[in-house]
C-alpha cells in the first residue's frame, strides 16, 4: 500500500512539472510574440492565449504524440502545449521560410501534423468539424487515437458545432470537445449571444456527457480531459469540457481596438487567480517543487525564445518564385 502511494505521488509530482513547464512556455512565448507585434515585427493579426494556458496544458498532458487537434484563431497556446518548436513557431509569425507552415500561414494557421496539430482555424467554429473527421478516420482505420476540438463560446452558437456535435455522437466518435469559454465572443459578452449560463447543457441536446471545470485550475482541467480522453479512446464516445477562463489581452493583439467592452476590475479579478501562480503556490507549498526549480523552468524558456526568435530574424523570406507551391485549385 504505501509502495502504491509514493509511486502515486511521483506520479503527482510529474505531472504537476509537466502542467507547469506547459504554461510557462505559453505565457513566455505569447508574451515576447505581443512584444514583437507591438514593435511592428511580425505581420499580420495575433490573437493572443494569455490566461487561457491552464486549458491548453491540462487537456495536451493527457494526450498521446498520435492524438490530433484543432484550434481557432487564438492558437498558439495550443500549438505550443502540443509540442510544436519554439523556432518553427517565431519563423513562422515572421513569415519566414523555416517557419512551421513555410511562412505562408502566419499566426492563424500554423500546424503541424507531425505532432497532431492540424491546424489553428480564422474561421470561427471551423476546426470542430475537423476534429470530427479525423476521429471518424482513426476509427476507420481501427486505430485508437482521440481528437480534441478547442473553440470558444461563441463558437456554439455556429451551425458546424451542431452538426459535428450530433455526427459525433450518433456514430460514438472517439472525440473531445473542449468549449474554452472566456466569456466573450470577440467583443461581445456571453449573456448577450445566448441564454445559457453553462455552455455544457448543449451537450445533452445530442446525448453527450458534459462537464464544467475552472479553466484557471490546469489539474481540474487535466482531470477531465484524462477522463474524457480515456472514455473516448475505450470507445465511449464523445464529451464535452467547458472550461470557463479569460483572456487577459484584447481580442486582438495586446492593445487591440481600445474598445471599452470590459472594466479594468472585471480583468484584475481574474488576473488574481492566475493559473500559473495558482500550481505554483500550490507546488512550493506541498513540496511538490521548490521555488528555485520553478525559477529555471522560467529561465530555460526565456533562453529557449531568444533562442527562437533570433533563428527566426536570421531566417530567410519565402521565394517569390514558390508563390504557387502548395496551392491547389479544382
Amino acid at each position: 500500500m504505501a509502495e502504491r502511494a509514493s509511486t502515486a505521488a511521483k506520479e503527482s509530482a510529474r505531472v504537476i512539472r509537466d502542467l507547469h513547464a506547459r504554461m510557462v512556455r505559453i505565457r513566455l512565448f505569447e508574451t515576447e510574440a505581443g512584444k514583437l507585434m507591438e514593435a511592428g515585427k511580425l505581420p499580420g493579426f495575433l490573437h493572443l492565449y494569455v490566461g487561457q494556458e491552464a486549458v491548453a496544458a491540462g487537456v495536451m498532458a493527457a494526450l498521446r504524440d498520435d492524438d490530433q487537434i484543432t484550434s481557432t484563431h487564438r492558437g498558439h497556446g495550443h500549438a505550443v502545449a502540443k509540442g510544436v518548436g519554439f523556432r518553427e513557431m517565431y519563423a513562422e509569425l515572421y513569415g519566414r521560410v523555416t517557419g512551421a507552415c513555410l511562412g505562408r500561414g502566419g499566426s492563424m494557421h500554423i500546424n503541424d501534423v507531425t505532432l497532431g496539430m492540424l491546424g489553428a482555424n480564422g474561421i470561427v467554429g471551423a476546426g470542430i468539424p475537423i476534429a470530427v473527421g479525423a476521429a471518424f478516420a482513426a476509427r476507420y482505420k481501427g486505430e485508437d487515437s482521440v481528437a480534441v476540438t478547442f473553440f470558444g463560446d461563441g463558437a456554439t452558437n455556429i451551425g458546424s458545432f451542431h452538426e459535428a456535435a450530433n455526427m459525433a455522437a450518433v456514430l460514438g466518435l472517439p472525440v473531445v470537445f473542449v468549449c474554452e469559454n472566456n466569456g466573450y465572443a470577440e467583443f461581445t459578452p456571453q449573456s448577450r449571444h445566448m441564454l445559457l449560463t453553462d455552455v455544457a447543457d448543449r451537450a445533452a441536446a445530442y446525448g453527450m456527457p458534459s462537464v464544467i471545470v475552472d479553466g484557471m485550475d490546469a489539474v481540474a482541467v487535466h482531470r477531465a480531459a484524462v477522463d474524457a480522453v480515456e472514455r473516448a479512446r475505450a470507445g465511449k464516445g464523445p464529451m464535452f469540457i467547458e472550461a470557463k477562463t479569460y483572456r487577459y489581452y484584447d481580442h486582438q493583439g495586446v492593445k487591440g481596438l481600445r474598445h471599452p467592452y470590459r472594466s479594468d476590475e472585471e480583468v484584475a479579478e481574474w488576473k488574481a487567480r492566475d493559473p500559473i501562480d495558482l500550481i505554483e503556490t500550490r507546488a512550493v507549498a506541498d513540496g511538490t517543487v521548490t521555488r528555485a526549480e520553478l525559477d529555471d523552468v522560467w529561465q530555460r524558456t526565456r533562453d529557449d525564445i531568444a533562442d527562437a526568435i533570433a533563428y527566426a530574424e536570421a531566417s530567410p523570406l519565402p521565394d517569390p518564385a514558390d508563390l504557387l507551391l502548395n496551392v491547389y485549385s479544382g
